[in-house]
């Protein structure tokens, strides 16, 4: 019955197509059809006419669509492609003013020490050959940069360049286990070496047999023959723990550098410095020690006279 049913529609619909077809030809004809009819005709057809182009109207549309997604693609490639360059700027700018931040604390660490100077990034970390710990700089011997020239950061000794190319250096850092530098300790003047262990704590070795290690002693560069490779004056660490330790001849000390060398980004190359250094003028002001102000609230005062009515009272 279902398959009847739909056979007798399509013929019917089959007929009034080719009834609207054979009325519209013979309008285009000339053949008088009168307006009753033709309205009757319309009226009639109207709504398969509805019905058909609803029918057909999401197909046109996807097709659309079709077309239109080609063009949606590449606006959403070109907004995509101006959102990393805006985000690539941003980054740069940030990395921009953080080595710039750097720079002048390096720069003014060099200035008060009178040091003639370099500046130069950071464009690598480690050495792959020697697997020591190193970093390059982009400056070098067109530059003025030579080997065993002392390099420094923004807060004192970072290490002493190692080997040079006319645009680059290798820098040997002072926390390498090969690294010794001569020191002296501010507060008695007492000479020592300091030497790298690897990582971010050093070992103090005092070779003056009367002087003495204080927690917190402020350690300076001794300084070499004609500055080479180091300046004397130069911050280098301060000592954290003393070693109690009657095995050893002379008296250690664990130091911690001021450079935090994990994050270098600027460094500077002192190519000069006048004789004599700078002494002491590069002593780091220690850090105050916060303290709490405790208030006491005073107790409440009787007077005498309340006092005298109150015992009368009772």
């Amino acid at each position: 019955m279902a398959a009847g049913g739909n056979n007798r529609s399509r013929l019917l619909l089959v007929i009034l197509l080719v009834t609207s077809l054979f009325l519209i030809t013979l309008d285009l004809r000339g053949v008088n059809i009168t307006s009753s009819s033709r309205s009757a005709t319309q009226s009639f057809l109207a709504p398969i006419q509805r019905g058909v182009s609803d029918l057909f109207s999401p197909v046109g549309g996807f097709f659309s669509d079709i077309k239109n997604f080609g063009t949606t693609k590449s606006e959403l490639k070109e907004l995509k492609e101006e959102n990393a360059k805006l985000r690539e700027k941003v980054i740069l700018n940030d990395d921009t003013l953080g080595q710039l931040k750097k720079l002048e604390s390096v720069l003014d660490l060099a200035g008060r020490g009178n040091y003639k100077v370099v500046s130069a990034r950071v464009i690598g970390k480690g050495s792959s050959a020697t697997f020591s710990q190193t970093i390059t700089i982009d400056a070098g011997s067109s530059d003025g940069v030579f080997k065993d020239m002392t390099v420094i950061g923004e807060l004192g000794l970072v290490g002493v360049v190692k080997s040079t190319t006319s645009s680059s250096a290798i820098v040997l850092l002072m926390s390498d286990p090969t690294f010794r530098v001569g020191v002296r300790i501010a507060r008695s003047q007492s000479i020592g070496v300091l030497l790298g262990e690897g990582d971010s704590e050093y070992t103090l070795q005092l070779l003056d047999p009367s002087g003495t290690i204080e927690k917190d002693d402020v350690l300076l560069s001794l300084g070499s023959d004609n500055n080479r490779p180091f300046v004397p004056g130069v911050p280098v660490g301060f000592v954290k723990s003393v070693k109690n330790s009657r095995l050893t001849l002379t008296q250690e000390a664990v130091v911690s550098s001021y450079s935090n060398l994990g994050s270098i980004g600027v460094v500077s190359v002192i190519i000069s410095s006048k004789n004599g250094g700078p002494k002491d003028a590069l002593i780091p002001t220690p850090r105050p020690t916060p303290t709490k102000t405790i208030y006491v609230t005073p107790p409440p005062t009787l007077d005498l006279s309340d006092r005298a009515a109150n015992e009368e009272n009772n």
